[in-house]
């Protein structure tokens, strides 16, 4: 296998991939990864040497003084640092084949950490310091700053869990279920009961949180749910190669939409807040933008789960 073709066999596919990962983030991760598979260093704890240096750089993110702006800078850097970790642990997974769900949910829950410290940090920076649009408005109304936060932060949980709940759909029928982390709120929940918190408290505890996660995804995609309980009945997991590309091509042009409401938009939009000074225009963009997209987003995969349901039901 060539250079370009690992390469390649990293990424999770083409489909799902977004252009600033592929020009940027998945080359820096692959590199990140090979050096990685040498000194053989999981993918776990390079999972975990992203949260820290995530959570290190939204911490930098609180200085406000305009003489210590490059400690700003200094946590942009350690952020996209920490995000080509986040990509060289998935491909560094898919390379030497450690797959494992608590990889797959440690892998979600490091995004987390660095967005509970980045959140936190601006909401100080606002009361403590201002910003160049309001001046020292929410120094006086810091409930609205924590409001607009904690708003910010619910609405960002949310978006991020459908983004990547399609997209793990969109490969079920692209890879089928070899190729996809699709997962089921009533196996996880199986799973769960058969563990004891005794002999496996911190398993036990993860796949609970996995389980609301999951349930969380599943409320929220009714037709969805139809579908795949449909399919599941006519085909088992193997599902007719017609319907499997039949689905794909209407789901491929939804794939832009969750790769929007991943990182690299809201990231973007996060950096231009704080080099502009108005980081409380940060939190507003995640609850109108992004909240707007994604109510578009599930009404069309919603639209298009139901009609596809018509065509299995219809046998056409």
């Amino acid at each position: 296998m060539t250079l370009r073709e690992e390469y390649q066999a990293s990424l999770k596919s083409m489909d799902t991939e977004e252009w600033l990962d592929l020009h940027f983030y998945r080359p820096i991760g692959f590199a990140w990864a090979k050096l990685f598979a040498r000194l053989g260093v999981s993918p776990n704890a390079v999972t975990i040497a992203s949260i820290f240096l995530g959570v290190a750089g939204g911490v930098l993110l609180y200085f406000g003084q305009p003489e210590l702006a490059w400690l700003n800078w200094l946590g942009i850097f350690l952020i996209i640092w920490a995000n080509s970790y986040d990509s060289a642990d998935g491909q560094l997974a898919r390379m030497t084949k450690q797959y494992s769900r608590i990889g797959r949910i440690l892998d979600g829950l490091s995004g987390d950490f660095w967005f509970f410290a980045i959140y936190i940090a601006l909401v100080l920076r606002e009361i403590d310091f201002g910003d160049s649009l309001l001046g020292n408005f929410f120094a006086s109304h810091q409930w609205l700053i924590w409001a607009l936060a904690v708003g910010a932060g619910v609405s960002h949980a949310i978006q991020a869990a459908m983004a990547d709940y399609y997209r793990q759909f969109h490969l079920y029928f692209l890879k089928g279920k070899d190729g996809s982390e699709l997962d089921s709120s009533e196996l996880i929940t199986e799973q769960y009961k058969q563990l004891s918190w005794s002999s496996n408290f911190w398993k036990k505890l993860t796949l609970m949180c996995y389980s609301n996660y999951t349930r969380t995804q599943e409320s929220v995609t009714s037709n969805m749910q139809r579908l795949r309980r449909a399919l599941k009945q006519r085909y088992g997991d193997d599902i007719d190669q017609e319907f499997r590309s039949y689905f794909r091509m209407q789901s491929l042009p939804l794939m832009k939409y969750t790769n929007i409401l991943s990182f690299n938009t809201r990231i973007i939009a996060m950096f231009i807040s704080v080099i502009f000074n108005v980081p409380w225009l940060y939190f507003v963009f995640e609850l109108v933008v992004m909240n707007g997209l994604l109510i578009y987003m599930v009404s069309r995969h919603e639209s298009k789960c139901r009609r596809a349901l018509q065509k299995l039901n219809s046998g056409k």
